[in-house]
């Protein structure tokens, strides 16, 4: 089963519905959670009605900023909502004609400090009121090491530390990635990039 987490930073361009649609038809994931969509309320309801998933759940873009849905298929999975901010969604999914079940945490973290703390709590509650499997997957904006940045203001250690403690608590594991390392910049000359 194909789960797809994808940073899309707007799904109201017009070529997000054709790259979802791509990706549905090159890898056809069960799941789809799609971050930083900067639409929440009855747009976000329009936009997923139309992509190529029976069921949604919603967290509201915050002006023009954040927004969080998981998508799927409801004849290969059967996801509850167990509880949402604008920032998580928790969600159990039972895999559909198995006895497979585990917990997906959405995670799109907000850049501000104050709020990623509230979320490393919420996520280190979560960790100790279940004992299912568990996916954690997303945008943390916070970088664990200062190789996991390029350019600007250097990584703190005590905000990493933080970010750190979370991941213990909650016995997270980083998968890694495939793909470029760096996939934003902030659009500046070369010298400039963060």
């Amino acid at each position: 089963m194909n789960v797809i987490i994808w940073n899309c930073r707007g799904a109201s361009k017009p070529s997000f519905k054709k790259r979802v649609r791509e990706l549905v038809q090159n890898h056809n994931p069960a799941i789809l959670v799609v971050m930083e969509t900067r639409v929440g309320g009855d747009r976000a309801r329009e936009i997923t009605n139309l992509l190529p998933f029976d069921e949604a759940i919603h967290t509201d873009a915050t002006s023009y900023a954040g927004g969080l849905w998981v998508l799927w298929n409801a004849d290969r999975v059967d996801i509850t909502l167990l509880s949402s901010t604008e920032h998580e969604i928790h969600a159990k999914v039972k895999v559909r004609f198995t006895n497979v079940s585990w917990l997906l945490s959405a995670v799109y973290a907000s850049p501000r400090n104050a709020e990623r703390q509230i979320l490393w709590k919420n996520l280190m509650n979560v960790a100790e009121l279940h004992n299912l499997p568990w996916v954690i997957a997303g945008d943390f904006n916070e970088p664990l090491l200062s190789e996991d940045k390029f350019g600007g203001r250097s990584v703190s250690v005590n905000r990493s530390l933080l970010f750190k403690e979370c991941l213990d608590k909650c016995k997270m594991l980083d998968f890694g990635f495939a793909g470029p390392r760096f996939t934003w910049t902030n659009r500046r000359e070369v010298q400039a990039l963060i």
